[in-house]
């Protein structure tokens, strides 16, 4: 089969290479790709940024979806042609993460979505939304995903206000379940062309933090004075101490990102006066996943794709995403 290897860290080491098929065990499902999307983490395990140190060669990418190509003799949940998102941390059913589930994730502890096929376990499957195309779903396993079940987890109510920064996957995913959800959204971004776009697809006010440095200030004139009830930080280093300022008494602060660098310096005092919850969210479970897909299809929820590449530019889309300038997911097809 072919595949997208990483024969060297840097995105010009990424090469289309012919690759055994992998085999089905008799609980797995043989998955044919047919589209995968562009995460940071992706580009940070490309670049060896963080000091992941993958062996290689390796196939890069933790999101994806394609059609069941073959099933194992004990699986009964799918069969040849379903639809399927691939999953992330592929051992998480339901429930809370454990040690278990967290040993292995796609695209880390092992092969990611950049090949033809991949065999992916029967009970984390997740079918595809019927209402979307395989490039509109191919970011709901990681970026949807953790826009939701971080949402979830902070329990949102309609009438709430929340804070989303920037105009990557997870923030823009969070963006649109929080309008269905029935909360008033504050977007951020430090693009002036961005700010209508951020509107267009639902915002209720943007703030350009070009504009304002100190945005935490402008939050609060937006919205009658007060901090938001739920921020998702993505950037991390650089946004964290805004962030804590942004939100109210109680407020919620999910840390989905480290963008700006992942060590953090602020001062805990506003967390701790004011009772503020900060909590470290990397994606969710199996069930989780497929209440999403609900949540898509009853409300067609659509993803917001910035850009279609073919499997042969994948280091042009890997540029794109490297480059920031995406308003929404970057997309590679087979």
């Amino acid at each position: 089969m072919q595949a997208i290897q990483l024969e060297n860290y840097g995105i010009e080491n990424l090469k289309l290479a012919e690759v055994p098929t992998p085999e089905v065990g008799e609980n797995e499902v043989l998955v044919k790709t047919t589209a995968v999307s562009l995460q940071y983490l992706d580009l940070l395990t490309v670049e060896n940024s963080v000091g992941l140190n993958i062996p290689l060669p390796f196939i890069p990418v933790s999101e994806g979806v394609g059609i069941v190509e073959s099933v194992g003799n004990n699986v009964t949940r799918w069969k040849k042609g379903d639809r399927v998102l691939i999953p992330f941390v592929t051992k998480w059913e339901a429930g809370r993460t454990t040690p278990y589930h967290n040993a292995v994730r796609t695209g880390l502890q092992t092969s990611g979505t950049l090949a033809e096929y991949t065999v992916q376990p029967e009970n984390t499957l997740a079918r595809t939304p019927n209402n979307l195309n395989d490039a509109e779903a191919a970011s709901l396993s990681v970026a949807g995903l953790t826009a939701w079940a971080m949402l979830m987890q902070a329990g949102v109510r309609a009438g709430q206000t929340i804070l989303v920064q920037g105009s990557g996957g997870v923030s823009l995913a969070a963006l649109q379940i929080a309008k269905i959800s029935g909360l008033k959204v504050i977007a951020t971004t430090g693009s002036k062309e961005k700010e209508q776009k951020l509107k267009d697809l639902g915002a209720d006010e943007v703030i350009n933090y070009t504009d304002y440095p100190e945005w935490s200030n402008e939050v609060k004139r937006l919205n009658q004075g007060e901090g938001v009830d739920i921020t998702l930080d993505v950037a991390g280093q650089a946004t964290i101490a805004q962030s804590i300022l942004s939100v109210k008494e109680h407020g919620f602060v999910g840390l989905v990102g480290f963008m700006s660098g992942s060590k953090l310096s602020f001062d805990v005092f506003p967390l701790i006066m004011n009772y503020i919850r900060l909590q470290g969210y990397s994606v969710g479970n199996a069930q989780d996943l497929a209440d999403l897909v609900n949540a898509v299809e009853k409300n067609n929820l659509k993803p917001v794709v910035d850009s279609i590449y073919n499997v042969n530019q994948t280091k042009q889309a890997f540029e794109k995403l490297k480059s920031g300038e995406a308003f929404g997911k970057i997309v590679i097809t087979f």
